[in-house]
């Protein structure tokens, strides 16, 4: 049986391979920009333990679009749960209401800005409970200064509100940081390390205080539209 070439047949199936080469390049170069990060807009929310940075952040990460919530608080719990020397470590100095070296706790939140980006295209971020302490501060800006950091929320509220709410939330959360004597470590390390931080982004003109010893609504009002407004 002889069979008949046909030039033009070649070039149809020649065409396709490449077109089909072009496609899967260019699937593997939109893959490969997706998973790098670019620099983000940054919103610190700072405040006492219990001061609801969290509640407040969470609302605004449902209720406003392409915004993030990162806990540094809840990403260090989530490292001491994997076990080892760096689990130890965290679960050592969070038992004590102690502050975990800034460099471990700024490459935490940088994974988790990776994985919103890579997952969600999410390129803004409200981060509860960080900085801490100066040493944070300048941990995020010798590390992850391409991250603008747009606000710095304060949440502000009489301590005793606060040691009530955290006492009612360890009935429940299980968590060992929410005793009595712990808290009131808590409170000590927020008070001593809070003012130097607040009074550093104070000259950048960054910082916006919020009462926080109201219902949870009023409180997302009023720092909603500063997120929106900034």
């Amino acid at each position: 049986m002889r069979l008949t070439f046909c030039p033009f047949s070649l070039g149809v199936f020649v065409g396709s391979a490449y077109l089909m080469t072009l496609k899967l390049r260019r699937k593997e170069q939109e893959k490969t920009l997706l998973s790098a990060l670019p620099s983000c807009q940054v919103v610190f929310v700072l405040g006492g333990p219990g001061a609801g940075k969290g509640t407040q952040c969470q609302l605004l990460s449902e209720r406003l679009p392409g915004w993030a919530h990162l806990s540094a608080g809840d990403l260090l719990r989530a490292e001491r749960k994997k076990g080892g020397d760096l689990g130890d470590l965290i679960n050592d100095k969070i038992a004590n209401g102690q502050l975990v070296p800034s460099e471990v706790t700024c490459k935490l939140i940088e994974n988790a800005m990776e994985d919103a980006y890579k997952q969600h295209g999410i390129d803004k971020f409200l981060i509860d409970g960080f900085p801490r302490s100066i040493g944070n501060a300048d941990a995020w800006k010798n590390t992850m200064s391409r991250h603008q950091v747009e606000l710095v929320l304060c949440f502000e509220c009489p301590e005793e509100v606060l040691v009530g709410r955290l006492l009612e939330r360890g009935k429940t959360s299980g968590r060992n940081d929410d005793t009595v004597e712990v808290i009131r470590k808590r409170f000590q390390t927020y008070r001593d390390e809070e003012g130097p931080i607040v009074a550093l982004y104070e000259k950048e003109g960054k910082v916006r205080k919020i009462a926080s010893d109201r219902s949870v609504e009023d409180i997302y009002r009023e720092t909603s539209l500063l997120i929106q407004n900034f």
